[in-house]
């Protein structure tokens, strides 16, 4: 519809000043004499828009000028309100700003919009940490996203698995994981260099410099989490294992295990007479599947890797020894 399409410029050239006549039309998805159309239509009706010729030129609002809230749709209005994790912004010191943008936000908007978004409210909540666990409340993380916002370099005491480092990056973004908060930074020059991931708990001393940092002109923070989650979780589950698994057993299995191992488990042999059936599915190093896969107890039996089979084989003959034994 025109009317949103109108909106819709206006709102971008007040986000980002200067727009070309090409960038809005591709953005509406529709052609640059459209949107010739439209501002002209624009400027008749009062909006301050004027051009600027030239190779680098395009259109602009006046300064000063702001677009009224009025024009958005109640599925837009909606949205606003379930876009953000009140227990995260809190986290992150933003809880106060949060609570005080809605309240203007709320205002700004006109009757219908406001029932709309109450009702989103009401029958919507965001519960990022995943069952039985609570959220991390990491001692270091606003002073990181503050470091963020700022470009500011950090020196940090890091604890990976194995030892403690000190470390000194350039923290690009913050991401909330199932719960869990993680920096995304540079790791500077040498052989870790490029962009890493630190979980913020590990984290052990931290000190924020006053040496600025210039950002990455092409690092996207959303682009980088997803393809770090799907290396991560490639590099995680390295091998394929062969399970014969009960009725029960499968849904357990779909219950306890990552979306990347559930979206991978294949059936290579249909269900028997006793219910049962033959899989395969991605899986860890000996010690990590030997845990994972001894959580399914009898309703599964693991076929291959016969190193795997061995290892669990080993495990369950320690417990029955051991519950066996006489209590003493």
């Amino acid at each position: 519809m025109r009317a949103s399409r109108l909106i819709n410029i206006l709102t971008t050239l007040q986000a980002r000043g200067l727009v070309t006549a090409e960038t809005l039309a591709a953005e509406n998805e529709v052609s640059v004499r459209t949107i010739y159309r439209d501002v002209d239509a624009l400027s008749a009706a009062g909006i301050p828009v004027y051009s600027e010729r030239g190779s680098e030129g395009g259109y602009r609002l006046l300064d000063g000028y702001r677009v009224r809230l009025n024009g958005l749709s109640p599925g837009e209005a909606e949205a606003m309100f379930l876009s953000g994790l009140p227990g995260a912004a809190a986290d992150l010191g933003l809880g106060t700003l949060m609570a005080g943008a809605q309240k203007k936000l709320t205002a700004a908007l006109p009757e219908e919009l406001r029932q709309s978004a109450a009702r989103m409210q009401q029958r919507f909540y965001l519960d990022a940490p995943t069952w039985f666990g609570e959220s991390e409340q990491p001692l270091h993380l606003q002073a990181i996203a503050d470091a963020v916002w700022n470009m500011k370099r950090v020196r940090m005491r890091y604890r990976t698995w194995e030892e403690e480092k000190t470390r000194a990056v350039e923290p690009l973004g913050v991401v909330l994981k199932s719960g869990a908060w993680y920096m995304a930074a540079n790791a500077g020059t040498g052989e870790r260099a490029g962009v890493r991931t630190y979980r913020i708990s590990r984290i052990q001393d931290l000190v924020v410099t006053e040496e600025r940092f210039e950002r990455p002109a092409d690092f996207d923070l959303t682009d980088y989490w997803d393809e770090n989650t799907q290396r991560l979780e490639a590099e995680l589950h390295p091998n394929i294992a062969t399970l014969r698994v009960s009725r029960w057993g499968l849904r357990l299995l779909e219950h306890i295990s990552p979306f990347y191992v559930r979206s991978r488990i294949a059936v290579t042999e249909p269900e028997d007479a006793d219910g049962w059936r033959t899989i395969t599915l991605p899986c860890g190093g000996i010690q990590q599947a030997t845990s994972e896969f001894l959580r399914l107890g009898s309703e599964a039996e693991v076929v291959a890797p016969r190193t795997l089979r061995e290892a669990i084989g080993e495990q369950v003959n320690a417990l029955q020894k051991r519950y066996s034994a006489e209590a003493s």
